[in-house]
């Protein structure tokens, strides 16, 4: 009779081993596991809505202080970007289709073809590239971590985690041509697997400071029409 605490003390470790959390299966998936999925979310979906902003433009550069518009995978994108020079914001209405990318530009009548480089923007389509655009930030980061888990979305339905790490300037540089040496970057993904923000930290820009953009997706699935003007 006396024996008998033994076996019954031993089960009941196992017992309580076993709820404590300790299989790796239900510790969910890593940092790097949650980008590659919310990398192929993006890079399947059949369009989503994209902005691109900065408030810390560094003074006389040309440069993209913000980018609006609908992006597909054909690669197309379609929007308006705020362009400055010297000093100046204008609001310029682009479409970006078969390698080509069209504006309006500021007093000039009609659509022009315009090299996005000479703004000191990609080709706006190519931010939809499955190897070279804005998903292939998720997978290049490294030193991944996760951090909180904070509401957003509309009206704060959403739930989201954050996520922090470093990605090299030969990656962000299909965001922003002139990109160079290491970014800090933090992310928030949803549950359902959806990147919905990137913030990028770092010299976008030669000869400046560190300056901080933030990209914005949002409505995915979406199927925007998007044709050459």
């Amino acid at each position: 009779m006396m024996r008998r605490p033994v076996p019954l003390l031993a089960a009941a470790l196992l017992a309580l081993s076993a709820c404590s959390g300790d299989d790796p299966a239900d510790e969910g998936p890593t940092p790097e596991e949650v980008m590659a999925d919310a990398k192929a979310t993006l890079d399947h979906t059949s369009g989503v809505s994209i902005t691109l902003a900065t408030e810390d433009l560094p003074e006389g550069v040309t440069a993209i202080r913000r980018a609006e518009g609908v992006g597909t995978h054909a690669p197309a994108f379609e929007g308006t970007l705020t362009v400055v020079l010297s000093g100046t914001d204008f609001d310029v209405p682009v479409v970006a289709l078969d390698g080509k990318v069209w504006a309006q530009i500021p007093l000039t009548p009609g659509w022009s073809d315009v090299d996005p480089a000479e703004y000191g923007a990609p080709d706006p389509a190519q931010l939809m590239s499955t190897d070279d655009g804005l998903s292939s930030l998720l997978t290049a980061t490294t030193g991944l971590e996760a951090g909180d888990s904070v509401r957003g979305g509309d009206d704060n339905r959403e739930v989201l985690t954050e996520y922090t790490g470093s990605v090299p300037g030969d990656v962000v540089d299909g965001v922003i041509p002139s990109a160079s040496g290491d970014f800090d970057a933090a992310y928030t993904v949803t549950e359902d697997g959806e990147l919905r923000t990137a913030r990028l930290t770092g010299v976008f820009y030669p000869d400046t400071d560190p300056m901080t953009y933030t990209i914005g997706f949002d409505d995915y699935g979406s199927s925007p029409d998007i044709t050459a003007p």
